[in-house]
């Protein structure tokens, strides 16, 4: 299980970034906060496009601000939404997320205090990885 300090800045990050989500089309806004090994945390909201194969989730924005940072190994992720339910990474997420993290732990939380805590292999037990891979 997350320590509960860090999951707790994380969270306060989560529900912050959600704040700027661009969701005019689903309405729903999702924040999201990923914790590295080096003690960073990056963020990231969902972004839609009206072409909605283009949009991006909050989990994915995260990951890729990460990256972009030179950070490839994460500790923990919380998701934050507004819905009455907390939502679990959607499949391309988990996809992303285990091609860095194939055990993250993840908690996922919303605006009215419900919160729920998956591994991410509990979530995605067989991802498709590099020794998926043909080699040569």
């Amino acid at each position: 299980m997350i320590d509960a300090a860090p999951t707790d800045a994380l969270r306060a990050a989560a529900l912050s970034v959600m704040s700027q989500a661009y969701a005019p089309y689903s309405r729903f806004r999702v924040g999201a906060a990923l914790a590295t090994t080096g003690g960073r945390t990056f963020v990231g909201c969902n972004v839609e496009n009206a072409s909605y194969g283009e949009s991006i989730c909050a989990e994915r924005s995260a990951v890729l601000a990460a990256v972009a940072h030179g950070e490839r190994a994460f500790t923990a992720l919380v998701i934050a939404t507004e819905g009455s339910t907390p939502a679990a990474p959607c499949g391309a997420c988990r996809q992303v997320l285990a091609e860095f993290a194939p055990s993250l732990e993840i908690t996922s939380c919303t605006t009215l205090g419900a919160e729920s805590h998956w591994s991410l292999d509990q979530l995605l037990p067989a991802p498709f990885t590099s020794n998926s891979l043909p080699r040569s």
